[in-house]
């Protein structure tokens, strides 16, 4: 068959290292491709390799190259990866189905050739693995865990009270680690105070630490502007600014004690980062992570619990508070009102409450009666 005029995957191949068995240089040139392509939308390279990652574990687990692909080969993965002991959950599958179908629609485009490439070397074509017969549904608003949920109070307060006794106890052990655990105590409140993301809470700087002057009476720390919200895909990260509520404002008290008293010690220098390591660097996402598995523990709470359910709970306290819908999205830096509501799990005392206000309204005087 004659080769005509090079195209994208032909020039990807050219520059592939010649040592390669011809099927390895392909699928080699095929994610090269894939990744630029990826890189073109301006999707965060950490997205790209996660992406990366699962076109090879596919091609480990059914020993194949992507043109020999067919949607048995792709239901064999999912169906592995669904069980043992560790089984990914549905929201994941779905995530790997669609990963895998954006790859091999990249390899179908006819603007990168890769389909006559395949043709013309191994003769077999590209297709879809996945399809609206074999691939999970999305059928439901939400798809995450039930087990995780809103803290109640008393679960905030034991979770708080846990966090604060591990630098004494640390101390009465002789460990290191004590001045660590301090900081861990502020950050975890803080993350509930605020309802932050972990990144979000890992990239605050000090200079996002704000007056409000419409609450003067917190002082420096009456606003925390977050400039490393979740973003969407392609797009940078979403800014917005958390006002601190009165509700929260012991958090106020905390934060001080950090800049002032706490953070000092670990000696930061010129470092901006609001949360620190004993190394002066910045605070990682996963430390805060196992900062609150470790209060979770001492605290003896569901070990389903997470750092996120700490968002969970904020939304959801702040809707108990009362605040209307429309703040709290704004606060949590939701862009639809149905995604914060997925993340609301009022009280049956607010529920009733309510109820009660409902029924007033509608009957007047003679809710007192049937009271």
């Amino acid at each position: 068959m004659p080769i005509e005029e090079p195209g994208a995957a032909h020039l990807l191949l050219a520059r592939n290292v010649v040592h390669l068995d011809p099927a390895s240089a392909v699928f080699g040139a095929m994610k090269e491709g894939w990744a630029r392509q990826q890189a073109a939308r301006l999707l965060r390279p950490e997205t790209i390799g996660s992406r990366l990652r699962l076109i090879g574990r596919m091609g480990e687990f059914t020993g194949l190259y992507p043109w020999q692909w067919t949607p048995a080969e792709g239901e064999a993965f999912i169906a592995h990866l669904r069980s043992g002991d560790d089984p990914i959950r549905m929201s994941t599958a779905r995530n790997y189905e669609v990963t895998i179908g954006l790859f091999v629609g990249y390899l179908l485009d006819a603007r990168y050739d890769w389909a006559r490439v395949c043709l013309e070397r191994f003769g077999e074509v590209p297709q879809q693995v996945f399809h609206e017969g074999n691939s999970v549904l999305h059928t439901v608003e939400y798809e995450g865990d039930p087990r995780r949920r809103p803290l109640d109070y008393d679960e905030v307060q034991a979770l708080f009270d846990a966090a604060d006794a591990r630098p004494g106890r640390i101390r009465g052990q002789g460990r290191k680690g004590a001045m660590a655990a301090l900081r861990d105590a502020a950050v975890l409140k803080a993350v509930y105070a605020f309802g932050t993301r972990r990144t979000e809470s890992s990239r605050l700087d000090l200079v996002d630490l704000r007056r409000n002057r419409k609450a003067p009476q917190f002082g420096s720390f009456g606003s925390v502007m977050v400039r490393f919200g979740k973003a969407q895909k392609g797009s940078p990260p979403k800014r917005r600014t958390v006002l601190t509520v009165p509700e929260m404002d012991w958090v106020v008290g905390v934060l001080e004690q950090w800049v002032a008293e706490i953070r000092p010690q670990f000696s930061p220098g010129r470092h901006p980062a609001l949360w620190v390591t004993e190394r002066a660097g910045r605070l990682s996402p996963r430390s805060i992570n196992e900062a609150f598995v470790a209060a979770r523990e001492s605290a003896g709470l569901d070990k389903d619990l997470d750092l996120h359910c700490l968002r969970h709970s904020y939304i959801t306290h702040l809707t108990e508070f009362g605040y209307p819908a429309r703040f709290v999205q704004e606060q949590v830096g939701h862009s639809h009102a149905a995604t914060t509501a997925i993340y609301m799990g009022v009280s049956n005392e607010y529920r009733n409450k309510l109820l009660e206000a409902a029924l007033k309204n509608r009957l007047g005087d003679d809710w007192d009666v049937m009271a």
